[in-house]
């Protein structure tokens, strides 16, 4: 094999030998399509969950019962034609209740968070996990979020509305000074568990 041959076959293989060192994965670019929409699927990939949450439950209990017994006795006697004095003997007793009660509840959330997902379970839901502190003026409201959600529940636009989260755990909590005035005191506390 002259020299150029063997130059020629060593070019080759170098060539073949490159292209096998950059060749891509398939499947790690399987969701980064250009003619799809970015929806997360793989951990660490970031979605939105739209919060819309309306609630409202009532209940109303009433009871009576009511209990009557009366015991009566009454006797007269006579001796020939002299009338004995008469006896009579009355004994009632009475016993109502009345009790009634209602609990009403209604609330309204309405929010948008970003969310990771964590973790891919065995037959591909995503649970997910998102906080947001918010802070004005020494005022801090913390939003948390977490749960199960389906892939085919992710919209075009990378989002998930909060009713299709399953084991749906959402969180708001707020302190500061208009939190702390509205609860009582720690002397009011204290008398009411006292008293």
């Amino acid at each position: 094999m002259n020299t150029f041959a063997r130059g020629f076959v060593a070019v080759v293989c170098v060539i073949l030998l490159g292209h096998g060192l950059n060749a891509q994965d398939l499947r790690e670019n399987l969701g980064r399509s250009l003619f799809s929409d970015q929806k997360a699927n793989r951990v660490g990939d970031a979605v939105t969950i739209l919060i819309v949450e309306a609630s409202s439950a009532s209940n109303d209990s009433k009871s009576s019962s009511s209990r009557e017994s009366a015991i009566s006795l009454a006797g007269s006697a006579k001796v020939g034609t002299t009338p004995l004095p008469e006896a009579g003997f009355n004994l009632g007793t009475g016993n109502t209740f009345k009790g009634s009660g209602a609990t009403q509840s209604q609330g309204f959330v309405r929010a948008s968070i970003s969310a990771r997902v964590d973790s891919i379970l065995p037959n591909g839901n995503m649970w997910i996990n998102g906080s947001r502190l918010i802070s004005i003026n020494g005022e801090e409201q913390v939003i948390r979020v977490s749960g199960i959600i389906r892939p085919s529940d992710v919209q075009a636009d990378n989002s998930v509305y909060s009713s299709s989260i399953s084991d749906a755990t959402i969180v708001f909590e707020g302190s500061g000074m208009i939190d702390r005035s509205q609860g009582p005191g720690w002397l009011t506390k204290l008398f009411h568990w006292l008293f």
